[in-house]
């Protein structure tokens, strides 16, 4: 029996192909149900005790030497048949491109308008303090226009808060440098909105800053009427007074949509005019705070969010589609 098993062995060692045919017989075999190490392994029991060891060790070996060898035809068998049969010139699987948010692709294309009449893009902290946040912006505390905004203030700190608005990071950039300055500020921000099903707590909003010598509400009106025909295409807008604390005198911005469609009429409910905005000139208390000016440098803010005008853009009706990572809502945008 041990003289079989090393002519078995040997038969292991020397066995050789590339042809999946002979592989599988040779695994039939030696590994199959019937094969031959389940009979040898079936005869064990009645080898002597004086031998069980001996023999035990070379059965363990032979399996070994079956499982190595198979591995070993196998990848050979699957490396021949790939060069047999494929053409390794041939160009790969082409790889699934993602898609771009339909937030980031607006927003870029704002950001990328008002580059093109100087602004530049300012960055700072979702996680504010109340001076910066609210303070800062003519809004101390019991001011009744903090009530304008329902804020998420850390529980630990009540002075550390989630911003409500990217004001906050224009209240950073005059605190560190002179004017003249014009800023773009785009961000995340944070509110603990509930008045509808469609309402979310986290929004995007890009809000604009100019500060210089002799700047007038007309340049504002001039500024806002490029934006809305570089992205819209319609340059007729109006002004209605409005209030912000941090602007006097303050407006909000309305461009004429127009009534060519039953959509039309559904979005500007019958008046062809649609709300994109805020604005105003800054609130000569607010560059006192960051120690500038007043009586030498003027200036305007304007605010915008940006789900409100994608869902213009492209007629979305439900603002919860952004936030649902939904790839058929996604895909629409893989060519922009």
């Amino acid at each position: 029996m041990l003289q079989r098993i090393d002519d078995l062995l040997a038969e292991v060692q020397n066995f050789q192909t590339s042809e999946k045919a002979e592989i599988e017989q040779f695994r039939i075999k030696f590994s199959g149900k019937k094969g031959i190490l389940n009979d040898i392994f079936a005869q064990f029991k009645d080898v002597p005790n004086e031998q069980k060891k001996e023999f035990g060790q070379k059965i363990n070996t032979l399996k070994q030497a079956v499982e190595t060898k198979l591995e070993s035809l196998k990848n050979s068998g699957t490396q021949n048949l790939i060069l047999e049969k494929e053409d390794l010139t041939r160009p790969g699987f082409p790889s699934e491109l993602g898609t771009r948010h339909p937030i980031n692709i607006v927003k870029n294309k704002i950001i990328d308008i008002f580059k093109s009449i100087g602004f530049a893009v300012a960055d700072g902290p979702e996680i504010e303090d109340d001076w910066h946040n609210f303070t800062a912006l003519n809004l101390p505390e019991y001011h009744p226009a903090r009530d304008m905004q329902d804020t998420f203030f850390i529980e630990t700190n009540p002075d550390v808060l989630l911003r409500t608005h990217t004001s906050s990071v224009q209240i950073r950039y005059m605190e560190e440098n002179q004017p003249p300055m014009r800023i773009l500020s785009p961000g995340r921000v944070f509110r603990n909105e509930a008045i509808s099903s469609r309402s979310h707590c986290i929004f995007h909003q890009i809000e604009g800053l100019y500060i210089d010598e002799n700047v007038s509400f007309a340049d504002l009106k001039q500024t806002i009427q490029y934006f809305t025909t570089e992205l819209f295409g319609k340059s007729k807008i109006r002004l209605r007074p409005s209030y912000f604390p941090f602007t006097e005198p303050s407006a909000e911005v309305d461009v004429y949509w127009g009534l060519n469609s039953e959509t039309d009429y559904r979005i500007t409910k019958g008046t062809g005019w649609l709300e994109i905005m805020g604005c105003g000139m800054v609130d000569p208390a607010v560059l006192q705070n960051v120690n500038i000016d007043a009586d030498k440098y003027s200036g305007y803010a304007f605010g915008m969010g940006i789900e409100r005008i994608v869902m213009l853009l492209y007629q979305m009706s439900d603002i919860r589609m952004f936030f649902e990572n939904d790839k058929r809502m996604l895909e629409q945008f893989r060519s922009l």
